[in-house]
């Protein structure tokens, strides 16, 4: 009996450690309306970007304080936030932005960089 219980307890804990990565439990649906700076995108700079990309920040030589230094640096910042993980080019430093949150940058640029 004490076999059964520790084959069948063992078999629960198999089942339950299942181990997915975070692409395969994000949400990986369209952004259908217009993405916009001030709704969308800034929001994800505030808390992602502007530590190091505003005055007194280890990157304050490229400000991104404002819609315009963010639309001016999109292409970098596309560039940046997109590359594989453990690339010394990566930004943020230290983390990465949500597969979502680049969607959104992304879709931002395609959507044609609105402010408002």
């Amino acid at each position: 009996m004490k076999k059964l219980m520790y084959i069948i307890s063992s078999a629960v804990v198999l089942v339950a450690c299942e181990s997915r990565t975070y692409e395969e439990i994000s949400d990986k649906t369209p952004v259908a309306e217009l993405v916009t700076y001030n709704k969308d995108v800034k929001p994800i700079i505030d808390a992602n970007c502007i530590s190091c990309h505003s005055a007194g920040g280890s990157a304050s030589f490229q400000p991104w304080n404002n819609y315009s230094q963010v639309k001016n640096n999109i292409d970098n910042i596309i560039n940046r936030i997109s590359r594989p993980t453990g690339d010394p080019l990566k930004m943020p430093q230290g983390g990465s932005l949500s597969p979502s949150q680049i969607t959104i940058i992304t879709k931002w640029k395609a959507d044609g960089l609105s402010e408002n």
